[in-house]
């Protein structure tokens, strides 16, 4: 059963706004304002989030740190999809407690989704006891409230919840670029794959009211923002359980008409999920990028029913071949797991023959990481390390084949650019991407950062694109 969301809570947004103009007094009293800074592990969605948190804390008269180093308030929002991401933060925090004692006043926060694990939080109480404030994926907006009573008890405040209770609406938001911006459109997933803890520590699926969606977008259009990215664990699925059920295809066609804005992206589709109305929506409405991310994660049909994806590898193919006829311009990009317990050789071939029949323009590749809680972690088949990184070394291969050849055929061909930045290698260069993402780098200034450009394509890399603008 699907959650409903509730209406925008505007009695907790003014408690939290009274928690915010407290501490931007008691800053304000400061000989300096104090420096944050934001440490983000993990997915859009926690970027996008940190973007409030960002926001927040500036409102609370925090400045920004350039560094870690030179802040006195330390942020890390976790993620707990793979365990790497996990040990970076306990390798930081072990860093942080020498800086603590050199910086007394300094406070340190936690929050994301390796917050939402009780295993998590024991760890951090017994073993990193200099961290202040602790909170998890559902009461982000909670952030003042939090902060203003460990600064008026002096102790750590723990704040976890086990379920969502509302979504609430206008949080202070700083986005990382003016010309771009990412809106949530629903959060949580119901999907329970088998090695996946997200539904877990982040919840069941909630949509937001389609008309917060398009007004939200508007006053970005309103402020500039010319290609907005949709986020969701599963955006085929938004709109179930709304008073008024509303599909994703639908939605699409209401963001589509709004003014001034040029390009709308999305993430992460489910292939269960991607439905005609959507692909027609995908085809028809002229503002959405010629970009699917369709993740589908084996191409052994025996390991993606132990997955519990709900598809085949014929139904993918089906559903990338439906894309393309409906959009022939379309780049399709995916996620790919290799190492789930009890793959074998076999099934890993499978999972190539998928990479060699669609031709993915990208591919996020990735090894199995064990998640304690999910099902997948207590099968008995975990395959060995170094069998695994022999599967992930092949799948590599083909993928960067598969990959390089496509930008190879973009070579003399013009593309629109939305240039995000300066080219991190060289100030003569900017950066940005097309509509079907493909990243292009080409000699130019700082001054056409935000704005759409056609660049011819002169030069082809591995992972993106030489060119030079007309």
């Amino acid at each position: 059963m699907r959650t409903s969301v509730t209406v925008p809570n505007e009695d907790e947004i003014r408690r939290q706004n009274g928690f915010m103009e407290k501490i931007k007094a008691l800053n304000a009293k400061k000989d300096t304002a104090p420096k944050f800074f934001i440490n983000t592990f993990g997915c859009q969605m926690n970027a996008h989030d940190s973007e409030k948190i960002n926001g927040m804390l500036r409102q609370m008269g925090y400045a920004p740190a350039d560094d870690e180093k030179n802040a006195d308030f330390i942020i890390y929002n976790t993620c707990c999809v793979r365990e790497n991401a996990e040990n970076k933060v306990y390798g930081n925090l072990g860093y942080l407690k020498h800086a603590k004692k050199d910086n007394p006043d300094m406070k340190i926060a936690l929050c994301g989704c390796m917050m939402q694990q009780p295993t998590v939080i024991e760890t951090i109480r017994k073993k990193y006891r200099h961290v202040d404030i602790v909170f998890g994926t559902f009461n982000l907006y909670k952030l003042p409230e939090l902060i203003m009573t460990n600064i008026e008890s002096g102790a750590p405040v723990f704040d976890i919840w086990q379920k969502h209770a509302e979504i609430v609406e206008d949080l202070p938001t700083v986005r990382k670029y003016k010309f771009k911006a990412s809106v949530n459109i629903m959060f949580g997933c119901n999907n329970f794959c088998s090695y996946c803890i997200v539904p877990y520590v982040r919840g069941r699926e909630r949509s937001r009211r389609p008309e917060d969606i398009v007004a939200e977008i508007k006053a970005l259009a309103a402020d500039g923002v010319k290609e907005v990215m949709l986020l969701g664990q599963n955006v085929n699925s938004y709109g179930r359980g709304l008073e008024k059920e509303t599909s994703f295809a639908e939605l699409l066609r209401m963001v589509n008409e709004i003014e001034g804005l040029k390009r709308i992206r999305f993430m992460t589709s489910h292939p269960k999920d991607l439905s005609d109305e959507l692909i027609k929506a995908m085809a028809e409405c002229d503002k959405v990028c010629n970009h699917l991310h369709l993740p589908f994660q084996a191409g052994s049909d025996r390991i993606l029913e132990q997955m519990n994806r709900r598809y085949t590898k014929a139904r993918y193919l089906e559903l990338a071949n439906k894309v393309r006829r409906a959009v022939p311009d379309i780049s399709l990009t995916t996620d790919i797991m290799v190492g789930f317990p009890g793959e074998t050789e076999e099934d890993v071939l499978e999972t190539i023959d998928v990479v060699k029949k669609v031709r993915f323009a990208s591919a996020f590749t990735f090894i199995y990481s064990k998640r304690t809680g999910t099902p997948a972690a207590e099968m008995e088949n975990q395959v060995p390390e170094d069998v695994v990184k022999g599967y992930f070394n092949k799948l590599l291969d083909e993928v960067n084949t598969v990959v390089y050849e496509i930008n190879q055929s973009k070579l003399g061909k013009t593309y629109e650019v939305l240039v995000d930045d300066i080219s991190g290698g060289d100030a003569d260069f900017v950066t940005g991407r097309t509509t079907d993402n493909t990243l292009v780098h080409f000699r130019g200034c700082k001054d056409l950062i935000g704005e759409l450009v056609n660049v011819k394509i002169t030069e082809s890399k591995p992972f993106y694109l030489i060119g030079e603008m007309i």
